[in-house]
Protein backbone atom coordinates (compact mmCIF):
# COMPACT_ATOMS: atom_id res chain seq x y z
CA UNK A 1 0.00 0.00 0.00
CA UNK A 2 1.36 3.43 -0.89
CA UNK A 3 0.92 5.84 1.96
CA UNK A 4 -0.22 9.01 1.03
CA UNK A 5 2.79 12.09 0.94
CA UNK A 6 2.25 15.04 3.37
CA UNK A 7 1.98 18.45 2.22
CA UNK A 8 4.34 21.11 3.90
CA UNK A 9 3.27 24.65 4.64
CA UNK A 10 6.20 27.66 5.14
CA UNK A 11 5.89 30.71 5.58
CA UNK A 12 8.62 32.94 4.47
CA UNK A 13 7.02 36.42 4.73
CA UNK A 14 8.74 38.04 7.59
CA UNK A 15 11.88 39.90 7.11
CA UNK A 16 13.78 39.37 10.40
CA UNK A 17 14.54 42.87 11.82
CA UNK A 18 16.65 40.95 14.78
CA UNK A 19 19.56 39.66 12.05
CA UNK A 20 20.22 43.06 11.52
CA UNK A 21 20.70 42.27 7.49
CA UNK A 22 19.46 44.11 4.32
CA UNK A 23 17.39 41.30 3.56
CA UNK A 24 15.30 38.55 5.15
CA UNK A 25 17.08 35.85 7.00
CA UNK A 26 15.57 32.71 4.88
CA UNK A 27 17.69 34.54 2.06
CA UNK A 28 21.14 34.95 3.66
CA UNK A 29 23.71 32.15 2.37
CA UNK A 30 25.28 29.11 4.00
CA UNK A 31 27.89 27.02 1.95
CA UNK A 32 26.28 28.88 -1.16
CA UNK A 33 22.75 28.10 -1.22
CA UNK A 34 20.06 30.32 1.12
CA UNK A 35 18.79 29.11 4.17
CA UNK A 36 15.41 28.97 2.61
CA UNK A 37 16.70 26.31 0.31
CA UNK A 38 18.07 24.09 2.82
CA UNK A 39 14.97 24.46 4.59
CA UNK A 40 13.24 23.12 1.78
CA UNK A 41 15.92 20.22 0.68
CA UNK A 42 16.03 18.94 3.71
CA UNK A 43 12.06 18.37 4.21
CA UNK A 44 11.83 17.55 0.57
CA UNK A 45 14.28 14.59 1.15
CA UNK A 46 11.95 13.02 3.52
CA UNK A 47 10.36 10.44 1.49
CA UNK A 48 6.94 11.01 2.87
CA UNK A 49 6.85 14.49 1.85
CA UNK A 50 4.91 15.73 -0.88
CA UNK A 51 4.11 19.42 -2.50
CA UNK A 52 5.36 22.43 -0.76
CA UNK A 53 4.13 25.28 -0.54
CA UNK A 54 5.93 28.27 0.41
CA UNK A 55 4.29 31.91 1.43
CA UNK A 56 5.89 34.71 0.17
CA UNK A 57 5.60 38.73 0.51
CA UNK A 58 4.34 39.92 -3.24
CA UNK A 59 7.05 43.00 -2.89
CA UNK A 60 9.91 39.80 -2.38
CA UNK A 61 12.50 39.87 -5.17
CA UNK A 62 14.51 37.46 -4.12
CA UNK A 63 12.19 34.15 -4.32
CA UNK A 64 12.05 34.45 -8.34
CA UNK A 65 15.74 33.93 -8.25
CA UNK A 66 16.08 30.52 -6.89
CA UNK A 67 15.93 27.48 -8.61
CA UNK A 68 13.09 26.98 -5.97
CA UNK A 69 10.98 29.32 -8.20
CA UNK A 70 10.52 26.98 -11.41
CA UNK A 71 10.41 23.59 -9.39
CA UNK A 72 6.75 22.41 -9.88
CA UNK A 73 5.99 20.32 -6.63
CA UNK A 74 6.95 23.78 -5.14
CA UNK A 75 4.34 26.07 -4.86
CA UNK A 76 4.51 30.14 -4.00
CA UNK A 77 1.32 31.63 -2.96
CA UNK A 78 1.39 35.69 -1.20
CA UNK A 79 1.94 35.65 2.34
CA UNK A 80 0.59 38.23 5.35
CA UNK A 81 1.66 40.56 7.47
CA UNK A 82 1.68 37.74 10.26
CA UNK A 83 3.10 34.45 10.46
CA UNK A 84 -0.91 32.90 10.63
CA UNK A 85 -1.91 34.60 7.76
CA UNK A 86 1.27 33.31 5.90
CA UNK A 87 0.17 30.06 7.29
CA UNK A 88 -3.56 30.14 6.58
CA UNK A 89 -2.44 31.44 2.68
CA UNK A 90 -0.60 28.56 2.06
CA UNK A 91 -3.46 26.07 3.79
CA UNK A 92 -5.90 27.57 1.77
CA UNK A 93 -4.08 26.56 -1.37
CA UNK A 94 -3.50 22.91 0.16
CA UNK A 95 -7.38 22.31 1.06
CA UNK A 96 -8.36 23.62 -2.80
CA UNK A 97 -5.60 22.02 -4.92
CA UNK A 98 -3.49 19.30 -2.79
CA UNK A 99 -6.01 17.44 -1.09
CA UNK A 100 -3.81 15.52 1.90
CA UNK A 101 -5.09 14.60 5.14
CA UNK A 102 -2.20 16.25 6.88
CA UNK A 103 -0.37 19.08 6.51
CA UNK A 104 3.46 19.74 8.42
CA UNK A 105 4.12 23.52 9.11
CA UNK A 106 7.69 24.11 9.24
CA UNK A 107 9.49 27.63 9.93
CA UNK A 108 12.08 29.11 6.69
CA UNK A 109 14.80 29.51 9.03
CA UNK A 110 15.03 26.17 10.26
CA UNK A 111 17.65 24.10 8.06
CA UNK A 112 18.49 21.74 10.47
CA UNK A 113 16.10 19.62 10.92
CA UNK A 114 16.94 16.02 11.37
CA UNK A 115 14.67 13.95 8.87
CA UNK A 116 15.26 10.99 11.87
CA UNK A 117 13.11 13.77 14.01
CA UNK A 118 10.43 13.99 11.16
CA UNK A 119 9.90 9.84 11.04
CA UNK A 120 9.66 10.22 14.83
CA UNK A 121 6.96 13.13 14.79
CA UNK A 122 4.98 11.21 11.89
CA UNK A 123 4.95 8.23 13.63
CA UNK A 124 3.37 9.75 17.14
CA UNK A 125 1.30 11.63 15.17
CA UNK A 126 -0.73 9.36 12.77
CA UNK A 127 -1.84 7.72 16.08
CA UNK A 128 -2.86 11.08 17.79
CA UNK A 129 -6.15 12.15 17.99
CA UNK A 130 -5.25 15.84 17.08
CA UNK A 131 -1.24 16.23 16.02
CA UNK A 132 1.96 17.45 17.51
CA UNK A 133 4.58 19.54 17.41
CA UNK A 134 8.45 18.61 17.62
CA UNK A 135 10.31 20.41 20.94
CA UNK A 136 12.81 19.74 23.44
CA UNK A 137 12.73 20.15 27.10
CA UNK A 138 13.71 23.63 28.81
CA UNK A 139 17.04 22.37 30.35
CA UNK A 140 17.88 26.18 31.98
CA UNK A 141 16.32 27.71 35.27
CA UNK A 142 13.43 30.05 33.74
CA UNK A 143 13.04 33.21 35.25
CA UNK A 144 10.06 35.30 34.97
CA UNK A 145 11.01 39.80 34.85
CA UNK A 146 8.60 42.72 35.41
CA UNK A 147 8.69 45.44 32.67
CA UNK A 148 11.61 47.03 34.40
CA UNK A 149 13.83 43.81 33.61
CA UNK A 150 13.74 42.73 37.35
CA UNK A 151 13.38 39.48 38.43
CA UNK A 152 9.67 38.88 40.27
CA UNK A 153 9.65 34.96 40.50
CA UNK A 154 11.84 31.40 39.53
CA UNK A 155 9.27 29.55 37.05
CA UNK A 156 9.51 25.84 37.75
CA UNK A 157 10.94 24.46 34.50
CA UNK A 158 9.61 20.59 34.92
CA UNK A 159 7.07 20.02 31.60
CA UNK A 160 8.36 22.85 30.15
CA UNK A 161 9.11 22.45 26.15
CA UNK A 162 11.03 24.99 23.66
CA UNK A 163 8.38 24.58 20.43
CA UNK A 164 10.04 23.40 17.03
CA UNK A 165 9.15 23.00 14.04
CA UNK A 166 7.26 21.28 11.95
CA UNK A 167 4.14 20.70 13.66
CA UNK A 168 1.60 18.33 11.98
CA UNK A 169 -1.89 19.10 11.91
CA UNK A 170 -4.89 16.98 10.02
CA UNK A 171 -5.46 19.58 7.02
CA UNK A 172 -8.82 20.35 7.34
CA UNK A 173 -8.55 20.65 10.62
CA UNK A 174 -5.73 22.86 11.24
CA UNK A 175 -7.60 25.47 8.05
CA UNK A 176 -10.72 25.64 9.74
CA UNK A 177 -8.92 26.29 13.21
CA UNK A 178 -7.04 28.86 11.95
CA UNK A 179 -9.51 30.92 10.21
CA UNK A 180 -11.71 30.59 13.49
CA UNK A 181 -8.46 32.02 15.18
CA UNK A 182 -7.47 35.01 12.34
CA UNK A 183 -11.45 35.59 12.30
CA UNK A 184 -12.02 36.80 16.08
CA UNK A 185 -8.33 38.37 16.20
CA UNK A 186 -6.60 36.09 18.36
CA UNK A 187 -2.94 36.63 18.79
CA UNK A 188 -1.20 32.98 18.22
CA UNK A 189 2.74 31.98 17.76
CA UNK A 190 2.25 28.77 16.34
CA UNK A 191 0.09 26.15 14.94
CA UNK A 192 -0.38 23.99 18.19
CA UNK A 193 -1.45 27.54 20.21
CA UNK A 194 -3.99 27.09 17.36
CA UNK A 195 -5.20 23.86 18.01
CA UNK A 196 -4.71 24.70 22.18
CA UNK A 197 -7.70 27.26 21.70
CA UNK A 198 -9.99 25.28 20.42
CA UNK A 199 -8.98 23.08 23.34
CA UNK A 200 -7.16 20.51 22.09
CA UNK A 201 -4.21 18.81 23.24
CA UNK A 202 -1.00 18.51 20.95
CA UNK A 203 1.32 15.81 21.40
CA UNK A 204 4.73 16.88 22.33
CA UNK A 205 7.72 14.52 20.56
CA UNK A 206 11.02 15.27 21.00
CA UNK A 207 13.20 16.50 18.81
CA UNK A 208 16.88 17.67 18.23
CA UNK A 209 18.39 20.57 19.91
CA UNK A 210 20.12 21.50 16.62
CA UNK A 211 17.18 22.28 15.34
CA UNK A 212 17.37 25.73 15.59
CA UNK A 213 15.92 28.50 14.00
CA UNK A 214 18.39 31.01 12.82
CA UNK A 215 16.68 34.59 14.33
CA UNK A 216 19.93 36.48 16.06
CA UNK A 217 23.17 37.30 14.21
CA UNK A 218 25.07 34.01 16.03
CA UNK A 219 22.55 31.51 15.05
CA UNK A 220 23.69 32.03 11.46
CA UNK A 221 27.32 30.55 12.53
CA UNK A 222 25.81 27.89 14.11
CA UNK A 223 23.91 26.76 11.84
CA UNK A 224 26.39 26.60 9.17
CA UNK A 225 28.41 24.54 11.93
CA UNK A 226 25.27 21.85 12.06
CA UNK A 227 24.65 21.94 8.30
CA UNK A 228 28.27 21.47 7.86
CA UNK A 229 28.49 18.05 10.05
CA UNK A 230 25.68 16.22 7.68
Amino acid sequence: MIQERISVVIPAAGVGRRMLTDKPKQYLTIHGQTILEHTVEKLRAHPQVGKVVIAVSDDDPYFSQLSLASDPDIIRVAGGQERSDSVFAALDYVVKHIPTTWVMVHDAARPCVRLSDIDRLIDAVMSHDVGGILATPVRDTMKRSNHAQDIVGTVERENLWHALTPQMFRTDDLHRALSRVIGQHIAVTDEASVMEWHGDKPRIVLGGSDNIKVTQPEDLALAEFYLSRE
